[in-house]
């Protein structure tokens, strides 16, 4: 049963119709045939017998005008000679015999000496003659002088219903692969609108959820097509509530931060320098700006299946723009920034240049929380590859499993990262059709990412 249930559910609307179409038309046409077979018996039955009970009559009303010589064919004498012209009548199935009351024959053809005479017999019977089922008519005279039996071989009538039978299944049996062909290509025009469907939807951009037109479906098809719409709709404004949700909380989050930071560092100015737990709570602020800009650049880029209008990106200026805001961060952590080999053929793209600009300070960023002081974080061109390389202490090899997971940090980073960073950076890879690896440097040690096609 769990067999037939999943070939049930691998196949289609139309290989299921088919399939059911092949086995229910062979069972009712198997059905039709023995309703005929049946029927064709009744009729034939009846015919025949009509025509065994006709002849005896026939016969019974010549005999009182025959003299008695006449009647005694000395044993059987053919009514038909050989050699007659019989048509197409096969007569040795049929067969007629008289006996008088003393039991002697009378009259009968060259089959009729092989019928039984039963003297107490009236109407049909059904016998053994020889090897063959015969069914026999007898006739008593009213006055009991003589004995009519009329006889017909039962294959005769078997021969003739399956002729019958023959001539009406044939044509059926060859017809059966055209009539398969004929309601496939019905089903196949049936269901268009169904495969229309499915190839929109398909085809259909994951941020489309604008409605799926109705009117020209099928009656049949609207209620799906409908409780689609409304589905859409729902998930529509799901995703807009969430997406309203977390942009107003993060506006909401960074006004206060900004609040607090200012206050913070005014209480620092008049206050002189602060203790280790002032300094703490600034990092914690600090900590908790980056995460709620982190948060934004991932809930921008998280929902997005693909990239808007796209062009040439500018490596050079995208860069530049890039260097530019992370030099003060760069001169506070006292780690220098260089960039080298940017040049034409440095990962030439299609894209976009602000999603990439995230992407490289992330990378810039992270790189720059973990060099040293007095190092230097480089930002170096290639042929189809772009790189960041730092002097960093590297991670473990469990560490680097894990590195892009959400929110993760690995253990004994003082920074104020949020986990969030080298996410985004997947992420924005993914949607340009790039690689990012990261791993510890080939030249010694630090960290190493290296962004290339996919």
């Amino acid at each position: 049963m769990k067999r037939l249930q999943r070939w049930h559910a691998g196949l289609g609307l139309r290989a299921r119709a088919l399939a059911y179409t092949m086995v229910a038309a062979p069972l009712v046409w198997m059905l039709a045939v023995a309703i005929t077979v049946h029927s064709a018996y009744n009729e034939i039955d009846e015919l025949f017998d009509s025509q065994l009970v006709r002849i005896a009559r026939q016969v019974q009303t010549l005999l009182p005008s025959a003299s008695i010589g006449q009647l005694a064919l000395g044993g059987a004498e053919p009514l038909a000679p050989a050699g007659s012209a019989a048509g197409a009548a096969d007569l040795k199935d049929l067969s007629v015999a008289v006996w008088n009351a003393e039991g002697q024959v009378l009259m009968a053809d060259r089959e009729g000496v092989t019928l039984p005479r039963l003297p107490d017999a009236a109407g049909f019977r059904d016998l053994q003659v020889g090897s063959a089922d015969w069914r026999v008519y007898y006739l008593q005279s009213s006055h009991g002088r003589w004995l009519v039996a009329v006889g017909q071989s039962l294959h005769e009538r078997d021969e003739l219903v399956g002729g019958l039978l023959l001539a009406q299944i044939l044509p059926w049996l060859l017809m059966l692969p055209l009539l398969l062909l004929v309601m496939g290509a019905a089903l196949r025009s049936a269901l268009q609108p169904l495969a229309s469907l499915s190839q929109a939807l398909a085809q259909r951009d994951p941020q489309g959820l604008d409605p799926l037109p109705a009117a020209e479906l099928p009656p049949d098809l609207r209620p799906l097509v409908e409780a689609m719409n409304g589905l859409f709709a729902r998930i529509d404004n799901t995703l807009a509530r969430e997406r309203r949700f977390t942009a107003d909380a993060a506006h909401e989050l960074r006004t206060p931060l900004a609040g607090l930071r200012a206050q913070w560092d005014a209480a620092r100015l008049q206050g002189g320098p602060p203790g280790a737990g002032l300094d703490k709570i600034g990092q914690g602020l600090d900590r908790l700006a980056r995460l709620v800009q982190q948060m934004l650049a991932l809930a921008r880029v998280e929902h997005l299946e693909h990239l808007g209008p796209v062009q040439a990106v500018d490596w050079p200026a995208v860069v530049a723009t890039v260097v530019d805001g992370l030099w003060p961060q760069a001169e506070a952590a006292g780690v220098d920034i260089e960039v080298l080999d940017l040049a034409a053929d440095t990962l030439p793209l299609q894209g976009d240049a602000a999603l990439l600009g995230v992407l490289l300070r992330n990378l810039l960023d992270n790189a720059l929380r973990h060099a040293p002081r007095g190092s230097t974080v480089t930002l170096q061109g290639g042929p189809g590859r772009l790189s960041v390389l730092d002097r960093g202490p590297g991670v473990t090899p469990e560490q680097l499993a894990r590195l892009g997971d959400r929110f993760y940090r690995p253990e004994g980073q003082a920074g104020s990262g949020s986990g969030l960073g080298l996410s985004i950076v997947r992420r924005i890879a993914a949607l340009h059709g790039l690689a990012v690896q990261w791993g510890p440097r080939a030249d010694g040690p630090g960290f190493a990412v290296q962004i290339r096609r996919a």
